[in-house]
Formats: structure tokens, C-alpha cells, sequence
């Protein structure tokens, strides 16, 4: 399978052989949904809580006798039945929302997100980005000559270009992060991914097992 590889003006200079097994996998919609449902389903975190009748404060003293009043009897005035008593099956923070999904099925998804990427044209090559680089506009000048399309933008770069990343991060629609740290959410959200040859050897060492 081969890519072609862009320049820093933006030009097409060669093509790059990858592997099929990680950026040819033909895109199944269950299995993105269950891996994007789990991720998101395991980054959730319970905030809402609410107290039972025993961790309401006060209510120690039955209010009235048990007998004799005419009245309902009450053992508490901090019942679920009374105003500021207890809450019945309120949201509780230990709640656990985790969901497990199988190792290959995490893979399967990664690469499945990868080749639509690849197949929308969304995953561009570059030759190589100098780390030389100094400021966020420098950046910014070599991404837009590159035939993006419009929408959020994924710099993906290899371990060894993470100065670049610290640049980028400052660019408005730009996300950079290290080609080992992919999940299918953040592919998805994007339009565009961008790394280097570099990049695409390190991924294919990751993830093409």
C-alpha cells in the first residue's frame, strides 16, 4: 500500500510503502461504536451525589410518640418521606460506568479509524519537520500549504520531533500528540491527521501486530 509523501512547500516528492494490515482494514461501524462508546464510557466520572437517610444530619429523636397523636407514625423526621430527609435511589458518586472491550477489538478499531483516515485521503505524510522549528507560526506556514480538508487537524509526531508538538499545541485547531498515544475518539473527532515517515514507522512498530 503506498502514500504519498509531501515536502514542507507542500509538494509531493516520493511515495511511502505502509502496511496494509494497519492503514488498509476495511472500517466496521459496531466495532468503532463499541470502542468509542467504552472509551467514553470509561473517561466518564460520577459527580452527582446524593445522601441516604443515614448520612442526613439530625433526625436522631422520634418527632412524636408512637401512639395517641391522631397522626401517621414517624420514627425520623429525616425519612425520604419528610422534606430535607433522605433521597430514595438519588444519583450515588460511586458509581462505576467502566466498560471492558477486548484487546483486539481496541486494535481492530485503532487501525479501522487509521485506514478511513487513509481512505478519505485525511492522512497526509510529511518528509520531514525540522526541529528547528521556533515559533507556532513556523508550524502553521508548513500545515497550510499541505492539501488539508477543512476542519480540525491531529499532528502526529514521533519521539523525536516532541519539541515540535509543544509548538503546535498553541495552533487553533491543532492537536499534537505522540504517534503512541492514539485512541479512536480523538481520530474520529478530526479531519485531518498529519505525521511524518518517521511517524508512520513508529505507528507501524506500535500498532501493526
Amino acid at each position: 500500500m503506498q502514500l504519498p509523501v509531501y515536502n514542507q512547500q507542500g509538494q509531493k516528492v516520493s511515495t511511502l510503502e505502509v502496511s496494509q494490515a494497519l492503514f488498509g482494514v476495511k472500517p466496521k461501524a459496531a466495532v468503532l461504536h463499541q470502542a468509542v462508546v467504552a472509551q467514553q464510557a470509561n473517561a466518564r466520572v460520577s459527580i452527582a451525589h446524593t445522601k441516604k437517610r443515614g448520612e442526613v444530619r439530625g433526625g436522631g429523636k422520634k418527632p412524636w410518640k408512637q401512639k395517641g397523636t391522631g397522626r401517621a407514625r414517624h420514627g425520623s423526621i429525616r425519612s425520604p418521606l419528610w422534606r430535607g430527609g433522605g433521597i430514595t435511589f438519588g444519583p450515588r458518586s460511586n458509581r462505576n460506568f467502566k466498560q471492558k472491550v477486548n484487546r483486539k477489538v481496541r486494535r481492530a478499531a485503532l487501525a479501522m479509524a487509521l485506514s478511513d483516515k487513509v481512505f478519505g485521503q485525511q492522512f497526509l505524510v510529511l518528509e520531514n519537520l525540522t526541529p528547528a522549528l521556533k515559533k507556532t507560526k513556523a508550524v502553521m506556514e508548513i500545515l497550510n500549504k499541505l492539501p488539508l480538508k477543512r476542519g480540525k487537524t491531529i499532528l502526529a509526531l514521533p519521539s523525536a520531533l516532541k519539541e515540535v508538538g509543544h509548538l503546535a499545541a498553541n495552533a487553533r485547531g491543532v492537536t499534537a500528540m505522540w504517534v503512541g498515544s492514539f485512541n479512536v475518539v480523538d481520530i474520529l473527532r478530526h479531519q485531518n491527521l498529519i505525521t511524518t515517515v518517521e511517524g508512520v514507522k513508529e505507528m507501524e512498530k506500535i500498532y501493526a501486530r
